[in-house]
């Protein structure tokens, strides 16, 4: 907390009264700092972090599925992981294309300030336009959830260099494993050992990290705020708002009725159990650097049973992410109307199934979903370069749609850890 304090609060001092070039651009010796010092400071944090991810996903997962050890029970707690990140899902993407249909924030944005952000971000706007057009047809993305080599799938899962699914097809893998281990629990056993030392090693050298996350936040804290200011937020001020008050609507309300009603668990109890992990959500915008923080908490913290949270954590890292669909229903919405496109009811019906669908597959990753928001905005006739108008504050909001994301990883852990618990006994 500390460190995200200090470094916000110093990039924004730094944004505000170091002078600025004639252009208007941030000045050279401001810009060498945040790029040379404070950010190589919190990249050295998540690139600790990211080292052992694939290790402990792998490891985690297998375990988490060979520690049930009764197939019929996996499938029942992975029909219940899926029936509630549906709901969670559909929720948070009705919440979001309510408030941007009652609040509209596309038609108080004026012409001028559309064009300019176009202009400003249109180099970011084409990566994320060019990597929506090498997406694969959705049979080629169900295919390649089977890995050919899981061993390739892995080096290339979290740069987005792998031939085929990527994380799913590394838990695909991972999932075969732990079933495998646990028809033959006997001779699996050495290999069960084997596994229990790499999860052990990994969170090892997750405390590690840990130690360096102060710094490490403010250094990335420093660097967004001291570049970007907060001139871009009052720009696109309606936007913002849509996006922070359906995530926060989403997480406070519906996150808190699912615990009360499936988990029989105090939502006040649950959020002070989880404040470290969502200060790390919110500092580091990734799912996947969050994982091993949101695995202890669960187990330490909320006392879920590792054979749940294992399971549960480490699919949500990439398959739970309804945070993420709320935005992208908003962002579609809000670009249509900025773009004067006229969305129909069984339109945004669609918006609302490809956002769900999107943010399933979504990377965990900073700015993971950007390629697929390019897919949906075209699907419904808005275009794809219309993302360079957000990109300004795709950072702040991908901070806090991680957040409700991860969060939401463990009220799905903790809801069908207590429907485990009702069932055994």
């Amino acid at each position: 907390m500390a460190g995200l304090l200090v470094g916000a609060t110093a990039g924004l001092l730094a944004n505000q009264f170091v002078p600025r070039q004639l252009d208007g651009s941030v000045a050279p010796g401001l810009l060498w700092i945040a790029k040379n010092i404070a950010e190589p400071l919190g990249q050295v944090f998540l690139r600790l972090i990211f080292m052992v991810v694939v290790p402990l996903v792998f490891s985690a997962l297998a375990l988490g599925v060979a520690q049930i050890g009764d197939v019929r029970r996996l499938g029942r707690m992975g029909v219940n992981t899926l029936l509630l990140t549906l709901v969670f899902s559909g929720a948070s993407v009705a919440i979001g294309l309510g408030l941007a249909n009652g609040v509209q924030p596309g038609l108080r944005l004026s012409a001028e300030k559309r064009a300019e952000l176009r202009e400003s971000f249109s180099s970011a706007a084409a990566t994320a336009v060019d990597q929506a057009k090498r997406a694969k047809s959705v049979r080629d993305t169900l295919l390649d959830i089977i890995p050919k080599n899981p061993l390739q799938e892995m080096v290339g899962s979290l740069d987005g260099s792998s031939p085929g699914g990527g994380m799913l097809a590394v838990m695909f893998f991972s999932l075969v494993v732990g079933v495998s281990m646990a028809t033959i629990p006997e001779r699996a056993a050495p290999l069960m050992s084997c596994l229990e030392s790499i999860f052990e090693v990994s969170m090892v050298i997750i405390g590690f990290a840990m130690r360096l996350a102060p710094f490490g936040v403010a250094g990335l804290m420093f660097s967004v705020t001291a570049l970007l200011g907060l001139d871009i937020v009052t720009t696109l001020f309606w936007y913002v708002v849509v996006v922070v008050l359906g995530l926060a609507a989403h997480l406070l309300i519906v996150y808190s009725v699912m615990l009360y009603v499936v988990a029989k668990t105090s939502p006040r109890d649950f959020f002070g159990s989880i404040s470290e992990v969502i200060l790390t959500a919110f500092a580091t915008s990734s799912s996947s650097v969050t994982l091993p923080t949101a695995l202890r908490v669960a187990e330490q913290d909320l006392k879920l049973r590792t054979d749940v949270s294992r399971f549960v954590l480490t699919v949500g890292a990439t398959a739970n992410q309804n945070g993420t669909a709320l935005y992208e229903g908003v962002t579609v919405l809000f670009l249509a109307q900025v773009f004067g496109v006229d969305l129909t009811l069984t339109q945004q019906v669609s918006v609302v199934l490809m956002s769900v669908l999107a943010g399933i597959g979504t990377a965990g990753v900073p700015g993971g979903s950007l390629p697929l928001v390019v897919l949906v905005l075209q699907s419904v006739g808005v275009p794809g370069e219309g993302i360079g108008i957000i990109l300004g504050v795709d950072r702040l909001l991908d901070m806090c749609r991680t957040t409700v994301n991860v969060v939401g990883d463990l009220v799905v852990a903790t809801c069908v850890n207590r429907l485990e618990v009702a069932r055994a006994s």
